[in-house]
């Protein structure tokens, strides 16, 4: 199992955030698309670290095009030499909509083609193949010499897609080369309802399961003292709810018999109730989404739930831990 970190949102400090998770020894660092662009804080990541891998988890595919995100991916694995992974997701239709004003439909077909046309453009400069993609929601068909980089030296990067329901999921197995698995995820759900996906998917492509990989961000509540641990419950309650409360992720609740608690999250966060939504979480929720116990047990907690199914682990704390605990939780993972 592969052990990941974050570099957080602002580029004003990846530089340092990226080379002390290197240090640290971190596998790989991710950059989230919330307020700022995903890409720019890992171009200065790669220009201060050397072995970590550095990925977008996520960037919001339809919001772009699938040109335009060829380009700058291609970009940061040439100046990452290699290390660089395209971790895309679809955002919901509200945003992609209203925030983004681009088109909303068919979202899982339209994901296949977009991560298909990427790859027909990269094979466009790679293998020196004539560009000629023709799908239903993307056309690339020109391809002139100014605008081609050529050969990437270091190929091309891997793509993760992130998922929740088992057609996106589906997808993922089909044409990705990783899942990125939603924080809002449980045990219980990985096993029976995104794996099963992936292996689906796989399947439909003639793929094997060799070589995909499995990321997954575990919430984890932990602290050195009572305060501590009350305080980082509290946070990971709010995070659930907030993420309890979107119909997309209605599902995960379901299947633990849960889809009332939906509904009234839902409704508390359409009046702005966003304290009153965190104390519906209850501690039968909270430790079944996230890994709850004290720092020296996380480690075991963490690889008895996950070990045998995720490929790469990182740590979602909503709260803030000072840097040794976080390298005592790696070591402890390293064994």
């Amino acid at each position: 199992m592969l052990i990941d970190g974050g570099i957080g949102f602002d580029p004003a400090g990846a530089a340092g955030a990226a080379r002390r998770a290197e240090e640290d020894g971190f596998d790989g660092v991710w950059c989230a698309e919330t307020s700022h662009d995903p890409f720019l804080p890992l171009a200065l990541a790669a220009e201060h670290t050397e072995r970590v891998e550095l990925g977008t988890g996520i960037a919001v595919a339809f919001a772009r095009s699938p040109m335009t995100t060829a380009m700058v991916a291609n970009d940061l694995h040439a100046l990452s030499e290699g290390r660089f992974i395209l971790g895309l997701g679809s955002q919901i239709k509200p945003h992609i909509e209203k925030r983004y004003s681009m088109p909303w439909s068919q979202p899982a077909a339209r994901m296949h083609e977009f991560i298909s046309a990427l790859r027909a453009i990269w094979a466009a400069w790679n293998d020196r193949t004539r560009l000629a993609f023709r799908g239903d929601f993307y056309q690339h068909t020109l391809m002139n010499p100014m605008f081609d980089p050529g050969p990437n030296p270091f190929g091309v990067p891997k793509v993760f897609l992130a998922a929740v329901g088992p057609r996106m999921t589906e997808v993922a197995g089909q044409v990705a080369d990783g899942l990125l698995v939603h924080g809002f995820t449980t045990e219980r759900y990985l096993r029976e309802v995104t794996l099963p996906a992936v292996h689906r998917g796989l399947e439909t492509a003639g793929r094997g399961i060799d070589g995909f990989e499995v990321s997954y961000p575990g919430m984890v509540v932990t602290g050195g003292t009572e305060a501590d641990m009350a305080s980082a419950a509290q946070a990971v309650r709010a995070q659930l709810a907030f993420y309890g409360s979107t119909p997309a992720y209605k599902p995960v609740l379901d299947l633990h018999g849960w889809g009332d608690l939906h509904g009234e999250l839902n409704r508390l966060s359409k009046q702005g109730k966003w304290t009153e939504m965190a104390t519906l979480i209850d501690d039968d929720v909270l430790s079944t989404f996230a890994v709850v116990g004290p720092p020296e047990q996380i480690p075991e907690l963490v690889l008895a739930r996950f070990g045998d199914v995720v490929t790469r682990f990182s740590f979602y704390a909503p709260y803030p831990m000072d840097r040794s605990r976080w390298q005592a939780l790696l070591a402890g993972l390293r064994g």
